[in-house]
């Protein structure tokens, strides 16, 4: 029970981390969100289903362990223990599998996520970009304003009309 209770938690954090998309609950991310809660219900009823397997197969496996019974019945006990072993075995590689599968998943639901994040630092870099060149050519254009008033000033300053008269 406390591993499916680990595996429920780690399963809503993940759908969690995926509902953050766009306001509204619609487009791919919502979607994926859906197809993301079907899949952790499916695999949450897996694994009830395989901890409960393994732990019917071990009582069972405990109750015919007894030895106070005659050989035909003890030979009948020992066919029953393996057949149960059999079966945790392969209840355990089941778990053993959709461990596998999750951790499978969450590195490439990571990628997914990590490339998401790259994309959206990439447009808002660019916006910034245009943001920048935009203020500096707004910067030039004021500059170059204010040079062509300065000179206008300066050529009917008087300093200018002196310095041409003495300029033979």
């Amino acid at each position: 029970m406390c591993l499916s209770f680990l595996f429920f938690s780690a399963c809503h954090r993940e759908e969690k981390r995926m509902n953050k998309g766009g306001p509204g609950g619609s487009g791919p991310t919502a979607a994926a969100a859906a197809a993301a809660a079907q899949k952790q219900k499916t695999l949450l009823q897996k694994v009830e289903g395989d901890i409960a397997n393994i732990v019917d197969n071990f009582s069972h496996l405990v109750n015919v362990a007894r030895v106070n019974d005659p050989p035909v019945r003890n030979s009948q006990e020992a066919f029953m223990m393996e057949m149960r072993a059999a079966r945790m075995v392969q209840a355990a590689d089941s778990l053993l599998k959709l461990v596998s599968d999750l951790k499978q998943t969450a590195i490439f639901s990571g990628f997914a996520s990590l490339n998401d994040h790259v994309e959206q630092r990439k447009v808002e870099f660019n916006q910034l970009a245009e943001k920048t060149d935009h203020t500096l050519s707004r910067i030039g254009e004021e500059a170059a304003a204010s040079l062509k008033e300065l000179e206008s000033h300066y050529s009917s300053s008087a300093q200018k009309t002196i310095q041409d008269i003495q300029q033979p």
